[in-house]
C-alpha cells in the first residue's frame, strides 16, 4: 500500500458555479477508462483518482490517495464544518465501472460525449454523476467560501464493482480513523426520480440493500467418452441442478423497507397494492420494476458455466457461478434453501460474500432530504426502498455509520434509468446532473 498527498492547492476557478460545471467534470471522469475486470488489471482507477485528487486540492484542501494494491487507488479528504463538535457526515462514491464493448453503443462508452441533452459513457449513472455532483457541490462551497454546517468526509473509492475488497473495505479495515466521528453517510443509487404524474414525483431514498453471495458451484463425475453410455456426466447433473435453481421462485418476504415503499406507492397511485400479485404490482412501475420486483424475494442467478476441453471427452467435472442475493433477516433461509435445490451432488463454494443492511426511513438526515428535493421539485415526495445490489455502504455499516442512497436526480419519465446500470447507452439528463448540485448543495446545509 502506497499513500500519497497531492500539494499545492490553487485559488480554483473563480465564479464558476457547482451546476455549470457539473456536466464537464462527468464527461471528463467518464473520459478516463476505469473499467474493473476483477482481477487488478484495469487501467484507470489511480488515473481518475488523481483527477479527483487534483479537483479537490485545487479549492484549498488536502486530499490523500490510498493504493491498496498497484492501480487500486481511492481518495479522501475532510471538509471542516462550521460546528466541529457534530458528527461527521460521509459522502461516498466510487471511480470503477464495469467493462463495456463500444460497437454496441451509440456514443463511444468512454467519449463523455454530450449529445441530446445527455452526458453519455460508461459510469454516467453509476456513478461518475454523483462523483462529479459531489466535486462540483464541494468545489463551488470552498470557492465562495462557504463551510458546511458539520464536517464532511469525501470517499471516492475504488473496487465497488467487484465488491469493495480493495477499496472501501481497505479503507474500513485499514485506516479507520479517516472517517473519525462520522456517523451518517450518502451514496449511490438513491435519490433519482419515478415520475406518478405530472403533480407528484416520488423520489427513492435506498434504505436498504440485499445481501449477497457470489459462489461457484461444482459437480464431480465419471470422464470418459463421448460415444459411451454415461450415467454419471458431470455436466448433466450440473446442468439439472442449475436449471431447478434458475427457475426457483423464493417466496415473498417483506421488510420494511419494501413496505414503507409499497404503503407510500399505494396512497400516491390511491390504489391498494398487494406483495403476493407481484404481476399486477409491478405493471404500476414501469422502468423500476427491475428494481422493486426482486426487492421481495431472495434470488440466485446463474451466470457463468463451464465444463470439457473436447467434444468426445466426457469431463470429470462441471462447475457453474452462481449471483446470490439475499433479503435482510433471511441469509440463513436463503442458504438451506439453495443447497435443498442443489441436491447432494452439488458442492457449493463461496467467492465473495457480504451482509445485508437496512435502516429507518426516519431522522433529521432523511427530513433534510425531503426539503431539499421539495426545494427544487414542489412535487417531489422522499420514500424508502431496497437496493438488490449492493454498494459500499455494506462496509461503512461496519463501523456504526448510517448509510442512505441518496444521488439526487430528476429524470424524464420515459428514460429507463434502472435499464443503464450496466447495461448499454448509459447517459443522464445534463438538466439532471444540475437538479442534483443544487439539491446537494441545500441538503448539506441543512443536514
Amino acid at each position: 500500500m502506497s499513500e500519497s498527498r497531492p500539494g499545492g492547492a490553487g485559488a480554483g476557478v473563480g465564479g464558476v458555479r457547482g451546476e455549470d460545471e457539473v456536466a464537464a467534470l462527468c464527461s471528463e471522469l467518464i473520459r478516463i477508462d476505469s473499467s474493473n475486470y476483477g482481477d487488478h488489471s484495469g487501467p484507470g482507477e489511480r488515473a481518475a483518482a488523481e483527477y479527483l485528487a487534483e479537483k479537490l486540492a485545487e479549492v484549498g484542501l488536502e486530499p490523500q490517495i490510498f493504493e491498496s494494491h498497484p492501480g487500486r487507488a481511492s481518495v479522501v479528504a475532510r471538509v471542516e464544518g462550521e460546528d466541529r463538535s457534530r458528527p461527521g457526515l460521509l459522502i461516498h462514491g466510487h471511480t470503477d465501472v464495469v467493462p463495456a464493448n463500444a460497437d454496441d453503443w451509440t456514443h463511444h462508452p468512454f467519449s463523455g460525449e454530450i449529445a441530446d441533452g445527455c452526458v453519455w459513457g460508461r459510469g454516467a449513472v453509476d456513478m461518475k454523476d454523483m462523483d462529479a455532483m459531489t466535486l462540483a457541490v464541494v468545489r463551488d462551497r470552498l470557492r465562495s467560501g462557504r463551510k458546511p454546517p458539520r464536517d464532511l468526509v469525501l470517499a471516492f473509492l475504488a473496487d465497488e464493482e467487484a465488491g469493495g475488497t480493495w477499496g472501501a473495505r481497505f479503507l474500513v479495515d485499514k485506516h479507520p480513523d479517516l472517517f473519525e466521528g462520522v456517523t451518517e453517510a450518502i451514496g449511490e443509487v438513491g435519490g433519482f426520480s419515478f415520475t406518478v404524474n405530472d403533480d407528484l414525483r416520488l423520489y427513492l431514498i435506498e434504505t436498504a440493500e440485499k445481501g449477497m453471495h457470489w459462489m461457484r458451484l461444482t459437480v464431480d463425475g465419471t470422464a470418459g467418452h463421448g460415444s459411451m453410455t454415461n450415467k454419471d456426466n458431470a455436466i448433466t447433473e450440473l446442468c439439472e441442478a442449475v436449471a431447478r435453481l434458475g427457475r426457483h421462485e423464493f417466496p415473498v418476504r417483506v421488510t420494511k423497507s419494501v413496505r414503507g415503499f409499497l404503503d407510500e406507492l399505494s396512497d400516491a397511485l390511491g390504489t391498494e397494492l398487494d406483495p403476493e400479485d407481484m404481476e399486477a404490482t409491478l405493471l404500476k412501475l414501469g422502468g423500476i420494476a427491475k428494481m422493486i420486483g426482486t426487492t421481495l424475494r431472495n434470488s440466485a442467478a446463474p451466470t457463468m458455466l463451464g465444463a470439457g476441453y473436447k467434444v468426445n471427452v466426457i469431463p470429470g467435472q462441471a462447475t457453474a457461478h452462481v449471483d446470490g442475493r439475499f433479503l435482510p433477516g433471511y441469509e440463513e433461509e436463503f442458504l438451506a434453501d439453495l443447497d435443498r435445490i442443489l441436491g447432494p451432488r452439488v458442492k457449493r463454494e463461496s467467492l465473495h460474500s457480504d451482509k445485508a443492511v437496512e435502516t429507518d426511513f426516519d431522522g433529521a438526515l432523511v427530513d433534510a432530504m425531503q426539503r431539499a428535493l421539495v426545494a427544487e421539485d414542489p412535487g417531489a415526495r422522499a420514500v424508502p426502498y431496497m437496493l438488490s445490489g449492493g454498494t459500499d455502504a455494506k462496509s461503512f455499516d461496519d463501523l456504526g455509520i448510517r448509510c442512505f442512497g441518496f444521488a439526487p436526480l430528476r429524470l424524464p419519465p420515459e428514460l429507463d434509468f434502472a435499464g443503464m446500470f450496466h447495461g448499454v447507452d448509459e447517459r443522464v439528463p445534463v438538466d439532471g446532473l444540475r437538479f442534483g448540485v443544487r439539491v446537494l448543495d441545500r441538503f448539506i446545509d441543512q443536514s
